[in-house]
């Protein structure tokens, strides 16, 4: 597989785990969240809100998955916020204590993936480039 096809699953995938995990929340309320389905109607409400931007972070996903080249702004700018998400795991840790163990499962996958992405970012840009410089046309504007 290349870079670019890994970044490009890799984009999608991100795209629709957030948009459905934020659904589910605007849905389910904290039903959703493993340990606090008794968090009381505040929290559900800000559960219920936090998932409605969730699911507009996971639309930014799509949305740059769908342009061609795949920009690497995007992709660079998307993890950045996956990765402070995992600092605010990560804080949360430190100020309050050990989450249900679920929370901690998604801050390994929250700290371990933004390394990859970064490392593919621009892979769609440069095999756009690339292709182009074999053909001799110019390269692929990102739309």
């Amino acid at each position: 597989m290349t870079k670019a096809k890994a970044l490009r699953g890799l984009v999608l995938t991100m795209g629709y785990a957030c948009l459905a995990i934020g659904l589910g929340h605007v849905l389910l309320g904290n039903a959703v969240v493993p340990g606090a389905e008794d968090a009381g109607p505040t929290m559900d409400s800000l559960g219920r809100f936090f998932g409605a931007v969730f699911a507009g972070y996971g639309l930014a996903w799509l949305l740059a998955a769908r342009r061609s080249p795949i920009p690497a702004s995007a992709v660079r700018w998307l993890t950045a916020v996956f990765l402070l998400g995992a600092v605010g795991r990560l804080l949360s840790l430190a100020a309050e204590g050990r989450p249900h163990v679920f929370q901690l499962v998604l801050t390994g996958i929250e700290l371990a993936l933004p390394p990859v992405l970064f490392l593919l970012a621009d892979a769609d840009e440069k095999a756009a480039a690339g292709a182009a410089r074999v053909t001799g046309a110019a390269p692929a504007q990102a739309r």
